[in-house]
């Protein structure tokens, strides 16, 4: 499943752990222990015990489902028929199975060549999502069929079997009816054993109106009118492979579909809403791309005769991997040539590439239960960019990973309130806890770590010997490191534990000492905790593969160990004394690293003349932000390195270095001197502004237009006066008609005009959207509208967010927008979502969507006493899937606090004096 795609985090939360000198450790150590008591107080530091769970019991379990289901599109209900083919392994008069707003009417066991016995009870536990059908007398071991006739709803809950709704060309407003079962969700449909590890195969019937499309997994093998109905036609699928539930998928509504054949001659379709078969075509191309490339990469065919890919008008997450019928979100999936920007271009590039990964990893061969989740999600959230670095080579897709997801895993890593890689899972009610950026994004940084380590041919090897090993099968974490190992005879599972099995990572501290010809590297590791150096009596350490490159070839490293000790001294031969050495080439390893002054004062001219690699010019950035996020170095000391980017060419350098400008943004809008920083904002972006100026060159290409798109965005909302008096100019002519804005300037012209506009812009803003007949556009004016800054207009925003205009899904982006827009912005969205939890969190039903909200809404605050406030709300309105989201939220605003104080004065005496001296470039 791919999560749909969130803002950028409010803040990079990492502080440093290595040995600074002594006084300075001590007034560390206090302070850190200080925010820990403080953490205690408002009862932070620990998660809440986890609920009692117990699995289904083993002894029966299906072979075979034949479903039939009958939706009903009008009153949203359906009917439905289960003939299963189970064997009863022990002896006993009951069958435990999953089961969730269902209600059974009749179910009956009949054992092969015996009578059937009818189920005289139906208990449903409805806590545990189960329910317990008794019967008169015991069924013996062997194989039988259980029959089961039951009636649901489809529900409005963008889960299990539910309802979409989407609107006609001619404007008819009409009902889709669409699955969503992963995690725990298969058995909103029908009764199942509801488990991963409890797979079977699937003979899948539709009953439905015959001018609708009907889907699911497999192929169409028969489709006859029904009886007593003639505008009703029954349409049979083709039996699954063995798979689990939470892999079925079925979709009934209206379609229209572009397709094509692989060159492996699999069938590939993409489904859109009728009269867009056009915007599905992208996807379609890169589809038939990936499939030959991943079955060249695994030395594994594809399983089943066709893919189908298809939009979803309401759609929770980003996307799902049904086996053959993967679900997205319109905008994961629908490329308008002329509208969409060169951002969505690659979002649905990256989307597809994860999804069809799964049809592998994950669907082929399936985890053996939540605990592994990582497994699958870390593992496609890593190869989606492979596979788009081998459709795209001009993405620079790679240097994207590392400010897409490496950094976001880095700041919710170093958080006391994180998680392993691999958590214990019991209650299903814990898996939607998971879905973060721990499980997908370090989970994804810590494989492409350990390809590295390894080498892509031995990775290649022993990912074919893992797929073919357990095939339609379940396994666990340790079945894959054991494949890897034996490929590569490296010792991979005792290196991979200390990354999957205990939270956070190391901080490596490093200086340098030139001996004649060589130079001597001392290194140490310590945990890096966001709250100040580790404390505890037993410092974690991790086996971390480290590589190490020089200013003699920045681009390949000069020595590559694994360090797997707390100290370690290192000799490099033959380095000249004018010669820089940088640890983690690439930004490759999952560690942050801190030199000494000496070691970095050498490093800093290498951004400047840009001799050091795009990716290590991000790395080395993104480490003394979170040095001085941490106190460890002053704030304004990497102001200064900031501005040493005056020559940057490197479109994701600069978007790490926005997003980390952002971030001191929202924690500046607490005090006086906000103004100060947008100042400094635009000076060091103006001189890239006008190197790109608005509009395309000859030559350029996907980099630049989401370069000139986040520059120019940047400099709008900062105030920059030629390119606010240029997005009017330019927004005006494109609402008149006269010259429609390219899909590439909209966001940052919107968000411009309305930062800087009054009511009027918002109501033109609030009819762009109401016209826009693509959902990318409306997306991409919802994120904006909260830039507007009258308290009276961001209400009218907020109203907005819960109105029929925005789909469901995209309500948490405008809210979470306008508390992201303003200091103003963040204290309205925080008493919207207090005053109006109850229709939020009943419209999310606790799914990861309500911990993103969350999360997006109260995170820039930077008051302690906000922490117990939002803390105090969330005890008397719990909301259980988002438990560690809100402690990891409560824990930010208190970090957050401590650095405004520790560093806003400084900060604001360096702005001062830039005003009076401007630095020379």
């Amino acid at each position: 499943m791919w999560l749909a795609a969130a803002a950028p985090s409010l803040a990079r939360r990492l502080l440093f752990l290595g040995p600074p000198p002594p006084p300075l450790l001590l007034l560390l150590l206090s302070r850190s222990s200080r925010r820990r008591r403080r953490l205690h107080s408002l009862g932070l530091a620990a998660m809440p015990e986890k609920r009692p769970f117990e699995r289904l019991p083993a002894d029966v379990s299906p072979i075979n489902y034949s479903l039939c289901l009958k939706p009903d599109l009008l009153d949203f209900t359906f009917e439905g028929k289960l003939e299963a083919a189970a064997q009863v392994r022990q002896a006993t008069n009951q069958i435990v199975m999953n089961c969730a707003d269902i209600d059974i009417i009749t179910a009956s066991y009949a054992p092969e060549g015996d009578e059937e016995i009818h189920a005289t009870g139906f208990n449903y536990q409805n806590e545990d999502e189960k329910v317990t059908l008794s019967f008169p007398s015991t069924l013996q071991t062997g194989t039988g069929t259980l029959k089961i006739d039951f009636v649901g709803e489809l529900n409005d809950k963008m889960k299990g079997f539910y309802r979409s709704k989407y609107t006609t060309p001619s404007g008819e407003v009409r009902y889709a009816a669409v699955t969503q079962f992963e995690a725990t969700d298969a058995r909103r449909a029908f009764p199942c054993w509801d488990e991963p590890a409890i797979k079977a195969t699937f003979d899948i019937s539709l009953v439905v109106p015959k001018d609708r499309v009907a889907l699911s997994n497999m192929n169409v093998i028969d489709r006859k009118p029904y009886p007593d109905d003639e505008n009703v036609v029954e349409v049979k699928f083709a039996r699954t492979p063995v798979m689990s539930t939470y892999l079925v998928a079925f979709v009934v509504g209206e379609y229209d579909f572009v397709e094509t054949r692989s060159k492996d001659g699999v069938c590939v379709r993409v489904y859109t809403p009728v009269g867009k078969a056009e915007q599905g075509k992208f996807a379609l191309e890169v589809a038939a791309k990936t499939l030959p490339f991943y079955k060249d990469y695994f030395n594994v065919p594809y399983p089943l005769p066709k893919i189908d890919l298809i939009a979803i008008a309401d759609f929770a997450a980003g996307a799902m991997e049904n086996w053959g019928l993967v679900t997205y979100r319109e905008t994961a999936l629908l490329i308008d040539p002329k509208n969409s920007c060169s951002s969505s271009r690659q979002w649905v590039a990256l989307v597809v590439g994860h999804e069809l990964a799964h049809q592998w990893f994950g669907n082929l061969v399936t985890m053996e239960w939540w605990t592994h989740l990582w497994l699958n999600e870390g593992f496609a959230s890593w190869i989606e960019y492979l596979c788009v670095d081998h459709c795209f080579p001009e993405y620079d897709i790679w240097t994207q990973f590392v400010s897409a997801d490496y950094t976001r895993a880095q700041e919710l890593d170093a958080l006391d309130n994180s998680h392993p890689i691999e958590v214990s899972v019991g209650h299903p009610a814990e898996v939607d806890e998971i879905f973060d950026a721990i499980s997908y994004s370090k989970g994804a940084s810590v494989i492409r770590m350990l390809h590295d380590y390894i080498g892509d041919k031995d990775f290649k090897k022993g990912m074919n010997m893992y797929l073919t090993k357990f095939q339609q099968k379940n396994a666990a974490t340790e079945d894959l490191w054991e494949s890897l190992e034996n490929a590569s005879g490296k010792p991979i599972a005792a290196v991979m534990n200390t990354w999957t099995k205990q939270m956070g990572f190391p901080l490596i501290y490093v200086e340098a000492e030139q001996v004649e010809d060589d130079r001597l590297l001392r290194l140490s590791q310590r945990k890096f905790c966001a709250s100040g150096p580790y404390v505890g009596e037993d410092c974690p350490q991790w086996m971390v593969p480290i590589t190490i490159s020089t200013s003699e070839d920045p681009n390949h490293a000069k020595l590559k160990i694994l360090m797997d000790k707390p100290e370690m001294n290192v000799v490099l031969k033959n380095v000249k004394p004018d010669q820089w050495v940088k640890l983690n080439l690439g930004t490759v390893g999952f560690y942050r690293t801190q030199y000494s002054s000496d070691m970095l004062e050498s490093l800093l001219p290498g951004i400047r003349d840009l001799s050091l690699p795009p990716v290590d010019r991000l790395g080395l950035q993104n480490d003394l932000f979170s040095l001085a996020r941490a106190g460890i170095i002053s704030t304004v000391e990497v102001l200064k390195v900031m501005e040493a980017f005056v020559n940057e060419p490197n479109y994701t350098v600069w978007s790490d270095l926005s997003c980390n400008l952002g971030i001191l943004s929202t924690l500046l809008s607490h005090t006086d001197f906000y103004e100060e920083i947008q100042e400094f904002v635009k000076d060091v972006f103006s001189p890239i502004g006008e190197r790109l100026g608005w509009d395309p060159k000859p030559g350029e290409g996907h980099l630049d237009a989401l370069l000139r798109g986040l520059v120019l965005g940047k400099l709008g909302k900062a105030g920059h006066k030629a390119t606010l008096e240029e997005a009017r100019r330019r927004f005006k002519d494109h609402v008149e008609g006269k010259q429609i804005l390219s899909a590439d300037l909209r966001s940052p012209v919107y968000l411009t005009v309305l930062k800087h506009g009054d009511g009027t812009t918002l109501d033109i803003m609030l009819k762009l959207h109401k016209q826009a007949d693509m959902q990318e556009e409306k997306n991409r004016i919802e994120r904006v509208l909260g830039a507007t800054l009258s308290p009276e207009l961001i209400q009218k925003v907020l109203t907005f967010a819960l109105s029929e205009e925005v789909r469901p899904q995209d309500t948490v982006s405008v809210i979470g927008g306008v508390a992201g827009g303003s200091k103003h912005g963040r204290k309205a969205a925080w008493k919207f979502i207090k005053d109006n939890w109850e229709e939020l969190y009943n419209r999310y039903q606790g799914g990861f969507l309500i911990s993103r909200l969350i999360k997006l809404s109260v995170e820039g605050f930077a008051v302690d006493k906000m922490a117990g406030e939002v803390k105090a709300f969330f005890e008397s309105h719990p909301a259980p899937s988002a438990e560690r989201t809100i402690q990891q939220c409560c824990e930010n605003i208190l970090l957050n606090a401590a650095w405004l104080k520790r560093d806003a004065e400084s900060i604001h005496q360096y702005l001062l004096q830039r005003k009076s001296s401007p630095p020379t470039a």
